[in-house]
């Protein structure tokens, strides 16, 4: 099993701590947040890592500098959105893939879930995603997207939430694919019109649920991995003084 990390943006809503550094180097609890990533996949046997890197990619190369890691970059990171980062790395899918965010840290708990689910396209799902929104905003519906759920398929995500009723928990930006289901995701991809918007954003900006959903409506099931917390975002510098605010309740929702 190997793993991609998608670290090639700026995180614009972490400056001025990202001036000279990418989102995924700032610091939570004194190391960088893909510190954490990378550690946990480790710990879990992982070992075939990349990372997609683009903004000051040299700072990120640096730190890694000792460490077997294969390296992708996205040139085009300050047009593009995440889809257009994953797909830098095609070359790199010839096994089980898990697939990361890199403003994210998540326990060996919920990486294993997902190591153990067996099925073509999972995501992993946190039904307890109430309480790190509402530790992170005052009113969750603002930010929450759909995410719905039928006979333990994903049929709906990514879209705006108008009631509580429509989110049956929130995707967190952890995913695994089988490497069989891979090279159907790569034809797929490159077969869509390039021309066309999705869900608003040009193809170069597609949204990682954007993707999801079309996965859902044209190639495969893709199944929900259940967890109950275990995990924070690191969006916004708001989200680090929140948790630096909160550390036993941050820690509480971590369980490291």
């Amino acid at each position: 099993m190997k793993a991609v990390i998608l670290a090639a943006g700026q995180g614009t809503r972490l400056q001025p701590l990202t001036n000279d550094k990418p989102k995924c180097m700032v610091e939570f609890r004194n190391k960088p947040i893909i510190h954490y990533i990378t550690q946990t996949l480790k710990d879990c046997g992982i070992s075939d890592i990349a990372i997609v890197n683009g903004y000051k990619k040299d700072v990120l190369e640096n730190y890694f500098i000792n460490d077997n890691i294969k390296w992708y970059t996205n040139e085009s990171y300050a047009s593009t959105n995440m889809v257009k980062t994953l797909f830098c790395a095609k070359e790199f899918f010839d096994d089980d893939l898990i697939i990361s965010y890199a403003d994210i840290i998540f326990n060996k708990k919920i990486l294993n879930c997902i190591m153990k689910s067996n099925y073509d396209f999972n995501v992993v799902v946190d039904k307890d995603w109430e309480i790190l929104w509402n530790l992170r905003m005052e009113n969750p519906l603002e930010d929450a997207e759909t995410l719905k759920i039928i006979d333990d398929n994903i049929v709906e995500i990514g879209k705006r939430a108008l009631d509580i009723t429509e989110i049956h928990g929130q995707y967190i930006g952890l995913v695994k694919i089988s490497k069989s289901a891979l090279l159907n995701l790569v034809k797929f991809y490159e077969s869509l019109d390039k021309t066309k918007m999705y869900e608003g954003k040009d193809f170069d900006n597609m949204y990682m649920t954007t993707l999801i959903q079309l996965i859902i409506d044209h190639v495969s099931n893709v199944t929900p991995v259940y967890v109950n917390g275990g995990w924070i975002e690191i969006d916004s510098f708001d989200d680090l003084n929140i948790y630096c605010s909160n550390e036993k309740l941050t820690s509480k929702i971590l369980n490291l």
